[in-house]
């Protein structure tokens, strides 16, 4: 499947997300027995907020074995991350990586209110370095994803980049849709 099938495919899920009560990705007993035998095959990498109501899984409908998620707080980059985004590429052969921040996130509020104290002031220093003097919290969000994608692609090793793409998007937490930015 190329990227462009893999991004509609993307956006065909959350288009069903948006109305559905429950998630219809297959995690089925065959599914997991499956990925058990034949191993993980993940269409998508997903880096994306710790935050309880951002779950890449039932945004996009998808299944076991289908997305490789990433979480971390306001979705930054560090090379764990990366670590991660590399060995899904190399090993796992997944061709999309999507970063994808969303609306009302608490790091990304912290950075604009001026950052925080003790190990969370690693996250809202690398997002108020995102953001700059933006003061809008979408807005913020946005540069704050745009900032992750530019990251990641500058760090990925030469070989890596050829049939791989880095995509940014930002959720929406109260509709539901995603929106995919052009980065």
């Amino acid at each position: 499947m190329g990227v462009n099938e893999i991004i509609e495919k993307m956006k065909a899920g959350n288009e069903r997300y948006l109305g559905a009560k429950t998630n219809d990705g297959d995690i089925s007993p065959e599914i997991r027995r499956d990925t058990k035998e034949n191993g993980q095959h993940p269409y998508a990498i997903v880096v994306t907020c710790s935050d309880s109501r951002v779950i890449p899984e039932d945004i996009f409908m998808a299944g076991i074995g289908e997305l490789f998620v990433i979480r971390v707080a306001g979705n930054v980059i560090d090379n764990h991350q990366l670590g991660s985004i590399e060995y899904a590429a190399e090993h796992l052969h997944s061709p999309l990586v999507l970063i994808l921040g969303h609306t009302n996130c608490g790091a990304v509020g912290a950075a604009l209110e001026g950052g925080a104290p003790s190990f969370i002031k690693t996250i809202t220093d690398q997002i108020m370095d995102a953001i700059g003097s933006e003061k809008d919290p979408y807005k913020a969000s946005c540069l704050n994803v745009e900032a992750g994608v530019k990251m990641v692609r500058a760090s990925l090793k030469e070989d890596l980049t050829e049939g791989f793409t880095v995509k940014g998007a930002i959720y929406d937490i109260e509709s539901g849709k995603v929106e995919w930015l052009t980065i």
